[in-house]
């Protein structure tokens, strides 16, 4: 698979997909992410810090899941939103299993 037909298959999910690296930086937001965000005023995410995204109390539930992931957790409920939905913090990592991101997934009832 090529990265063309990645970006593809990612922009095809309708649940919004932000990738963010080790460095708390953002990497990719699938159309469904940049459609939900732009609602909200933030344009262009790519290349900024998730941190600017969020308020306080997120940033240190954030910081806080990403230190679980690195200890080997693989997820984790990291609030539930108004429409309640469970929202996780999932770990990506690389064929070595060494953490190199993480992402929001809702899930819905």
């Amino acid at each position: 698979m090529n990265k063309e037909e990645l970006v593809a298959l990612l922009d095809s999910i309708v649940e919004p997909i932000v990738f963010v690296d080790t460095r708390h930086i953002i990497r990719y937001v699938n159309k469904s992410a940049k459609d939900k965000h732009a609602k909200k005023g933030y344009m262009n995410l790519v290349g900024s810090s998730i941190f600017q995204c969020h308020n306080e109390r997120s940033n240190e539930i954030i910081l806080d899941t990403f230190k679980m992931l690195q200890k080997g957790e693989d997820e984790k409920v990291i609030y539930m939103n108004s429409a309640k939905q469970r929202v996780f913090m999932r770990a990506v990592r690389d064929s070595d299993g060494k953490l190199i991101g993480y992402y929001e997934r809702v899930e819905k009832d």
